[in-house]
């Protein structure tokens, strides 16, 4: 009996290494115990975090500037290390990082790259109490950034006027991952406590939770967007990796349930949204499995897995109009793996060398559909997906203005000013102790002579 073979374009799909003078070498990335992709990348540029003596830094490196890379200019602006950064989709030139030191920064990176290390940002975000561990920048409104803190708070910011927006509450341990929606209406956290919760920011509420996996080495969240659906990877109580696809409505079971393997590393989850594949790359390992996403059981479909004997600390994904159609390239990664940074190519062979209009349907153009003000009022635009791969097609180029709105901020204290205030509270304490002391005595005093009076 003729066995089926279900039908898929991208059953065949599979990943590539550019050569090695096509890499980044010599990067130093950070050491830092923080569960973080590390790299972030736009259609410019990729940041990553950087190994450095004091403070946070981190590099922006253009695409351009592959081989051995030497001194860089580091954007070095925070005073303890930085977790996380995520890139403006609607700015190719603005990038957001956030720190152990409780400030989110935006920054403006100069066309073509840095030529002198980046000490000042454009916009200094203040309100959480203790470390920011996450970054991510809303999908269709302009200048609107989401922020997870150790304070178990995720707050909306307008980044253009510097203001918090929205606070949300509801997280009973730290914030491990935060993933938008399409149209940018819910976000989906994991957390320590190993819930999976669909927040509605603009109410402040959380909307529906669940138990996202039974481990307790931390998970993370990934909105399939055009799907509607939602991706949890983490590990078993066996302590066997896996990864959960839910229904956003419903997270009291989920729709799909799969084991990977036993390793330890986190599994950092990527998604095209325009292909419906879900990447999945383990982290101290060479794999990068993925898996086609479908709207009925069993809702999804393992396709390939790259495999590679160099272990990788971090990995992005290049947006999708940097694919090179020539070659059909679907998907372009960004591996960092010991000392290099390893672009990866997923290709779907096919023979002719005419455009392939079936494996690149418009995508996502880079335009905002909707103002800061006009999402916090409700607005729940899609997305602009009006962007062509195919040839003569010119993207915009001109990014919206951003003028921020810069507030003074408060300049940490001197050990000399903590001393110094320190003393000051010494002195009012013994002061106000004295007090205290003279009025027990003084009621006690009073209690003595009403007792001799017979009262």
């Amino acid at each position: 009996m003729a066995k089926f073979v279900r039908v898929s374009k991208y059953r065949h799909i599979f990943g590539t290494p550019e050569k090695p003078e096509k890499c980044y070498n010599g990067v130093k990335i950070a050491n830092t115990a923080w569960d973080t992709n590390f790299i972030a990348a736009n259609s410019k540029y990729f940041a990553m975090l950087w190994e450095s003596g004091g403070g946070g830094v981190f590099a922006v490196i253009p695409h351009e500037m592959t081989g051995k890379l030497s001194e860089l200019p580091l954007v070095a602006g925070h005073k303890a290390a930085v977790l996380d950064v995520d890139w403006n989709p609607f700015n190719d030139n603005l990038i957001a990082s956030c720190s152990e030191d409780c400030y989110t920064h935006i920054w403006g990176i100069p066309e073509g790259g840095l030529k002198a290390p980046l000490t000042t940002p454009l916009q200094t975000l203040t309100g959480h109490k203790r470390k920011v561990g996450t970054v991510n920048f809303h999908p269709c409104a302009n200048n609107v950034l989401a922020t997870s803190s150790a304070d178990f708070l995720v707050k909306i910011w307008d980044i253009e006027k510097g203001e918090e927006m929205l606070s949300v509450p509801g997280h009973t341990d730290l914030v491990q991952s935060c993933s938008w929606n399409k149209n940018g209406s819910l976000l989906a956290t994991t957390c320590k406590d190993k819930k999976l919760r669909v927040l509605d920011p603009r109410a402040s509420t959380v909307v529906t939770e669940g138990v996202a996996h039974g481990g307790s080495k931390g998970c993370r969240c990934l909105w399939l967007t055009d799907k509607d659906k939602i991706c949890t990877v983490g590990f078993s109580r066996n302590s066997e990796r896996e990864y959960n696809i839910w229904d956003p409505k419903n997270l009291s079971e989920p729709l799909s349930h799969q084991i990977l393997d036993s390793m330890s590393g986190m599994i950092m989850p990527f998604y095209d949204a325009e292909s419906s594949v879900l990447y999945l790359a383990g982290k101290g390992d060479g794999n990068i499995r993925y898996f086609e996403i479908v709207d009925d059981k069993p809702y999804s479909y393992f396709l390939s897995e790259f495999k590679s004997g160099t272990p990788q600390r971090g990995c992005c994904i290049l947006p999708k109009r940097c694919c090179n159609v020539a070659a059909c390239e679907v998907t372009r990664m960004l591996k960092i793996s010991a000392g290099k940074v390893e672009p990866i190519s997923f290709v779907v062979p096919r023979k002719a060398d005419i455009f392939q209009d079936d494996l690149y349907p418009d995508c996502f153009a880079g335009n905002p559909v909707e103002t800061a003000e006009e999402w916090k009022n409700g607005a729940n635009n899609d997305p602009d997906m009006s962007f062509k791969h195919a040839v003569g097609f010119v993207a915009p180029t001109k990014s919206p203005d951003f003028n921020p709105t810069v507030k003074e901020v408060e300049k940490p204290k001197t050990d000399k000013e903590i001393r110094d205030e320190w003393e000051q509270f010494k002195n009012r304490i013994t002061y106000l102790e004295a007090e205290i002391a003279k009025k027990d005595a003084h009621i006690k005093e009073l209690e003595e002579k009403l007792a001799a009076n017979g009262h």
